[in-house]
């Protein structure tokens, strides 16, 4: 009771809100009056102190007039002292002057440091605070940033600030010579050669790769921008599920994506639910298209006539037969790669019973697929493009009964890696194929140069836009020269074929193939033949071919792109024309830029007679 009555006994008089406002920021008179004091005497010692330093310096400049035998050492040696006494002056008085705004003392001006005492001080973490943009309230974290003015920045505020510095610095970062002569090289291995400025779809394509995480739609590109798109995403390892949503549309009827190596099973349904109409599906490192995708397209009845999958190689096989027999009927395009293990023998002849209507089968490093497998090709009537590549050991004779059953209305036919292929595979083509554009053969070391001349000898088919005959050769690494009967393509082989297609001929392979010698080489391309269609060549490792060869390429293919010569080790200081990407001669001339085209006399002079 005492307590209470002791309380309640004092007696407070009214108080003002100058008086309520120090008493809040623990700020006493005394401690005022004693600051003052303190300010007043360091300044009067500050003033003693230069008045000091001053005098010594005046005296010094005194003897310096009196003594006029002062040499000329002596002379800086007083100058380099007083500079650094007046040095040391104001040096002091800086970091003076620094620590005491730093540990919040008043200043001796005390006027910045009067008002510092008098502002509002941080909000503390917890508190609520207007943020200094968009001036909503918010609450406040350690992590809180600060704003242009000081203020501190709400959550969004913050990321966009931290976004816009990003930006900012990118910007001022320039690319050195040494990042755009890498740049530079990996379009020429691309085979892109820029002559001058990049065109306005270019430049936007890579401002809006470049701003990727920015982007909330594509809106109504055109099909061909979007795979552009797609493809710089892939390439740049952007391409995630957030990403995807940006090439999804109700109305759209093709997808293509070249690299889906981030996405999962539920991305690759979101894809058909978004776009339930879907006929054209091209989906590339789709390692987790599994079973459940299948099941999904089967239940909603997705109409898919066109299906390319790389390397979906966890769908198993029992989902594959289920697949052909319920969706086989509508496909007319099935071009799968790197199943490995997925599918086997049964599954393929699923695949032959269940879709009567394909005209484009590719089928390549599929493990499990054999000879029974190549042999069920030939009951596919309407296949138009066939493209195979086995891992398991086939017949040559199997491989011309196929040929012979579907070789009258193939328009492309590609084989990989039939080792036992020999030159009735080629007589058949000859015989049977009539229509062909497209023709690839290689990895085979048993059909002879006598068999590729005799192909292309008479041979009713139209002369062909592509050809590849990669590695055609002999392997016998105990005849490194191989046989006096070239094995592969030889020079007889290879005459044959340019008398027969060079005249529409646009992208010629022939890496590899060693028996061509230099005089076949260099009556194809002696500068006066003319393959006005050619763009893509591929000479590596053809060892005969030099730099007179390549030279007369370049005239005779006026309108040749890229030109490939790995492991051409007599082609030296090349002269490439304009517009020409040459890949593989390291020790190659810059591109030359002409006007009026190609000075190719210039060139032959200084490379000598071919």
């Amino acid at each position: 009771m005492s307590g209470r009555r002791t309380s309640n006994n004092r007696i407070r008089g009214p108080q003002s809100a100058l008086t309520d406002f120090l008493a809040s920021n623990n700020i006493s008179a005394a401690q005022i009056s004693a600051d003052y004091d303190r300010r007043r005497r360091e300044a009067q010692q500050q003033a003693e102190q230069d008045a000091a330093a001053n005098g010594t310096i005046v005296e010094q400049d005194e003897g310096e007039e009196d003594d006029r035998q002062e040499t000329v050492l002596q002379k800086k040696k007083r100058k380099r002292a007083e500079e650094k006494a007046l040095a040391k002056i104001k040096e002091g008085k800086g970091s003076k002057k620094q620590k005491k705004g730093k540990t919040g003392d008043p200043d001796g001006d005390g006027s910045d440091a009067d008002f510092g005492m008098y502002t509002k001080s941080k909000p503390l973490p917890g508190q609520r605070e207007d943020c200094e943009i968009c001036e909503k309230k918010f609450t406040v974290t350690p992590y809180s940033k600060t704003g242009p003015d000081g203020g501190l920045l709400c959550t969004k505020c913050s990321k966009e600030q931290e976004s816009q510095k990003k930006k900012d610095a990118a910007v001022k970062k320039q690319a050195g010579p040494r990042a755009k002569r890498r740049q530079n090289q990996s379009n020429i291995l691309d085979g892109i050669v820029h002559d001058g400025a990049a065109s306005l779809q270019d430049l936007c394509i890579k401002t809006v790769a470049d701003n990727v995480h920015d982007i909330e739609e594509f809106g109504d590109l055109p099909p061909k921008l979007l795979k552009r798109l797609s493809q710089i995403f892939s390439k740049r390892r952007v391409l995630t599920a957030r990403t995807l949503d940006l090439f999804f549309r109700a109305d759209m009827d093709t997808i293509e994506i070249t690299d889906c190596g981030k996405l999962e099973v539920e991305d690759y349904i979101k894809m058909f639910s978004f776009a339930p109409k879907i006929r054209t599906l091209d989906l590339r490192n789709a390692g987790q298209f599994k079973d459940e995708v299948l099941v999904y397209i089967m239940e909603r009845n997705v109409p898919i006539t066109h299906l390319k999958l790389y390397a979906a190689n966890l769908i198993s096989n029992d989902m594959w037969i289920q697949f052909f027999s319920t969706c086989g009927h509508r496909l007319e395009s099935l071009q799968l790669s790197w199943l490995d293990y997925s599918m086997d023998d049964e599954a393929f002849m699923h695949l032959v019973r269940g879709c009567p209507n394909l005209k484009r089968l590719k089928m390549k490093k599929c493990w499990r697929l054999g000879d029974v497998a190549l042999g069920a090709v030939q009951d596919l009537k309407q296949l138009e493009h066939l493209s195979l590549q086995f891992k398991e050991s086939t017949s040559a004779q199997t491989l011309v009964d196929v040929i012979t059953a579907i070789g009258p209305n193939l328009r492309t036919l590609s084989l990989e890696d039939f080792h036992s292929a020999d030159n009735s595979v080629l007589e058949a083509i000859h015989t049977h194929c009539s229509q062909l554009q497209k023709f690839r053969f290689t990895e085979n070391d048993y059909c002879t140069d006598a068999g590729y001349t005799n192909l292309f000898t008479h041979w009713s088919n139209p002369p062909l836009a592509f050809v590849d005959f990669t590695s055609n050769r002999s392997v016998d690494y105990d005849n490194p020269d191989g046989t006096e009967d070239a094995v592969g393509l030889g020079t007889n082989g290879f005459e044959a074929l340019m008398a027969h297609s060079g005249c529409r001929l646009e992208t010629m392979m022939i890496p590899s193939c060693r028996h061509i010698d230099r005089e076949g080489l260099a009556n194809a391309f002696d500068g006066k033949k003319e393959y006005p269609f050619l763009k893509t060549a591929d000479i590596s490792f053809v060892k005969k071919a030099d730099t007179p060869v390549v030279a007369g390429i370049f005239k005779s293919c006026s309108k040749l792109a890229k030109l490939t010569a790995f492991g051409c080790f007599s082609v030296s200081d090349v002269m490439v024309p304009k517009g020409v990407a040459l890949i593989g001669v390291p020790n190659a001339q810059d591109s030359i830029v002409q006007e009026g085209g190609y000075d190719f006399d210039t060139i032959a002079a200084g490379l000598g007679a071919m």
